[in-house]
């Protein structure tokens, strides 16, 4: 079945394996898949003899450890292999799909669909105009890859302008808006990209800072610059023409460029599997953003084991595009689609609409991340066992029943409730065709993931994967029905763990081994852009990629995270926090507090804190704002009055001024806190001798506290809920 391909890592030589032989034919949907591991048994196992000291054993997935597999077949090397084999298999079949609004009727259409030959010759036609703008109007002679960037939310002209890219040996630059103006400048800068493709919202935003990005020069709008019902001098090609003009860069209208290229052919020139396919920027938490490169060969490798442990190459599969395409856990979702004949369908509009586009679409595979997943789970239990009368009794005793089934191993799918139950659930909530329901990029809650678990009557799984891992690297397997952990690693990737000595995780731990978790293979990244130092401090000389996490191993061979390295974490929504950041800028700007720690459970969306008041500053404000003399030196009635909401509330909104002054995106900011007198100290044992926070005693010892605060919620939060719309 496999067929092999030598590939070798710096020092370590070893073999990957494509899983279909050259003699195969060309997989389509649905001859290709692994079958889940027998209850009980292991799912990654160790390589015999690959302990060292300060590290744990080498795991490989049980399904074949023998080599690391970097394909699904030996002529899909690269994306571009990837979507010729749509082509050959499913040319007449729904590739990109979007809805329209309708005027007359105050709703959106169906969803209205291209096939894969219509999208293969918009991005001939796209990619030729590309080619001719670079040469004619930017000056770029293409003798060498360069980059095209892409700054816009999700849509057709997003996914054309990237496969038009891969035709024609050119890369992806994303770019998205929470990293702010500085990101994209220092982005756009640092990849010298003379072309920007980009949503017309997004255009101001570049015009605005154009004077800094001398490269730039020619922006490219998706959206139509002109239209039947605009006035003579009144469109929007004639507002953005005389700005654009001033800053030196020439704007085009994206149907422009494709009549262009219509006009000016040029056959494709296909990419190598060395060749750059994107760079990918992290979220820069720790610093600027990095560019991690990403290789047609890598890309290929995480489709591939994308494919085969979630099921993305099975028949007639249906996806829902949502989540931002900039990021890179949305782009493997579009990889193995574009891979494998899917159609793949773009949100209409607001994230509070989803739930209308899911219905609509009936996705067959649903990539999800918690902070969507959890609002899910709270509107559904409303609606079930949490329901009053007959309904919430049925519904409390098929939940058990299927919960009790996924404790003794079974799957959880029990006929009768199945039926009577998870059948209506799907059905009202868009999910009746739904095969895999996916949660990544951040930890989902036990509790959360049981439960859908259970209501949708699927395989619902977690997986783990990073920018520079191609967003995979551990995905777990469909029947195991424990949460808790990621799974195994997958058939891409090898991994081990690294002693953290100073936190007392070692790969010696008994009954897991513990340690920083290594990754190795086809799916880890080139290096980082034009950062050759930060790559050699993430991959060291044999090949192995540090990704800064905490993890155990479990006798399964199946891997949790339980920690990090270093003092950053991840909210449920996938985004990065360097805490002590945040908390120096607080300090900084806010003559209230004294003090500022700020944490985030990776389950939880927002940030809280837990917060010194400063007696001096605070007394007369609160005294103030309740009316009442409160001396400074009277710390006990200060203490009474720093827990009333009202002065909580109050020194959120003074802490917001600040954050909003220093620019922070809303996941940085502190949406909760309690106030406290001198909270971190050496008689809690809180500090260290050089002062700085313990951070990990401090949680424990404010876990209280901050369990208040997540129950509370955001303590001044607005705005409409999914519940009401499922």
């Amino acid at each position: 079945m496999s067929s092999i391909n030598e590939y070798s890592l710096p020092g370590v030589p070893y073999k990957v394996v494509s899983v279909c032989s050259q003699d195969s034919p060309v997989p389509r949907q649905g001859e290709i898949s692994i079958c889940s591991t027998p209850f009980g048994k292991p799912q990654g196992i160790p390589l015999p003899g690959s302990e060292k000291p300060g590290y744990s054993a080498i795991y490989r997935n049980v399904h074949h450890p023998e080599a690391l597999v970097n394909t699904i077949h030996p002529t899909i090397l690269t994306l571009y292999d990837g979507f010729a084999n749509s082509l050959r298999n499913h040319a007449d079949a729904n590739c990109l799909g979007h809805r329209e609004y309708i005027p007359q009727y105050k709703t959106w259409s169906p969803y209205i669909w291209e096939s894969y030959a219509r999208i293969n010759e918009r991005r001939s036609e796209l990619g030729s105009g590309l080619l001719k703008l670079a040469r004619d109007v930017a000056g770029v002679e293409k003798k060498d890859q360069f980059g095209v960037a892409i700054f816009s939310p999700n849509r057709r002209e997003w996914v054309i302008t990237d496969l038009a890219l891969h035709a024609y040996n050119l890369y992806g630059v994303t770019l998205y808006d929470s990293l702010g103006p500085d990101a994209s400048e220092y982005i756009l800068n640092l990849t010298e990209s003379p072309i920007l493709v980009a949503s017309l919202n997004n255009i101001p935003a570049i015009l605005t800072i154009k004077h800094k990005l001398p490269h730039l020069k020619v922006i490219i709008s998706m959206d139509e610059l002109e239209s039947p019902t605009d006035t003579p001098g009144n469109t929007r090609r004639s507002l953005l023409n005389t700005w654009a003009k001033v800053q030196n860069v020439a704007l085009y209208s994206f149907t422009e460029v494709e009549r262009i290229g219509r006009n000016a052919l040029v056959p494709h020139n296909p990419p190598a599997p060395t060749d750059i396919m994107t760079i990918n920027f992290t979220s820069g938490t720790t610093g600027v953003p990095k560019g991690v490169v990403i290789t047609h060969a890598t890309a290929v490798a995480g489709m591939t084991c994308a494919a085969l442990h979630i099921g993305g190459s099975k028949r007639n599969n249906v996806l829902l595009s949502y989540l931002p395409l900039a990021h890179i856990y949305e782009r493997i979702t579009l990889c193995v689609a574009m891979s494998f004949g899917a159609a793949y369908g773009f949100l209409h509009g607001p994230i509070l609409e989803l739930i209308d586009d899911i219905k609509t679409l009936r996705p067959t595979i649903f990539t999800s991340v918690p902070r969507l997943l959890n609002r899910i789970e709270e509107a559904l239990r409303a609606k079930t066992v949490n329901a009053p009368g007959l309904a919430g009794k049925i519904s409390q005793r098929a939940l058990q029943a299927k919960l009790d089934d996924m404790v003794k191993g079974g799957t959880g799918q029990i006929a009768i409730w199945d039926m009577l139950w998870s059948r209506k659930i799907r059905k009202n909530a868009g999910f009746d065709r739904l095969v895999t329901g996916v949660s990544g990029s951040a930890p989902i809650s036990d509790n959360t993931l049981q439960f859908l678990r259970a209501a949708f009557a699927c395989n619902m799984i977690q997986g783990y994967g990073l920018t520079e891992s191609f967003a995979i690297g551990l995905v777990g397997e469909a029947d195991d029905k424990k949460p808790g952990h990621c799974g195994p690693p997958v058939l891409g990737v090898e991994v081990r763990l690294k002693d953290v000595p100073e936190m007392h995780y070692l790969a010696t731990d008994k009954p897991c081994p513990r340690g920083e978790l290594l990754l190795r293979g086809p799916i880890i990244f080139r290096e980082y852009y034009k950062e050759p130092k930060k790559t050699a401090e993430a991959i060291d000389e044999e090949g192995w990629f540090h990704t800064g996490d905490v993890a155990k191993i479990d006798e399964l061979g199946r891997v949790s995270i339980i920690d990090r390295v270093k003092n950053f974490f991840k909210l449920a929504q996938g985004e990065y926090i360097a805490p002590e950041q945040i908390e120096n800028i607080y300090l900084a700007g806010c003559e209230l507090v004294s003090q500022v720690f700020v944490h985030g459970d990776s389950v939880q969306t927002f940030l809280v804190g837990i917060v010194g008041i400063n007696p001096d500053t605070v007394a007369p404000f609160v005294s103030k704002l309740l009316n009442r003399n409160i001396s400074p030196d009277d710390l006990d009635q200060l203490a009474v009055a720093a827990s009333d909401r009202k002065v909580r509330e109050a020194v959120l909104r003074e802490m917001d001024r600040i954050a909003k002054k220093a620019n922070f995106q809303g996941y940085e900011r502190v949406k909760n806190l309690v106030l406290k007198i001198d909270p971190f100290n050496f008689d809690n044992d809180l500090l260290t001798p050089s002062m700085k926070t313990k951070r990990a005693e401090s949680v424990r010892y404010y876990r209280d506290d901050i369990d208040m605060m997540y129950a509370e919620g955001e303590l001044c939060k607005n705005g409409t809920t999914i519940k009401a719309m499922l």
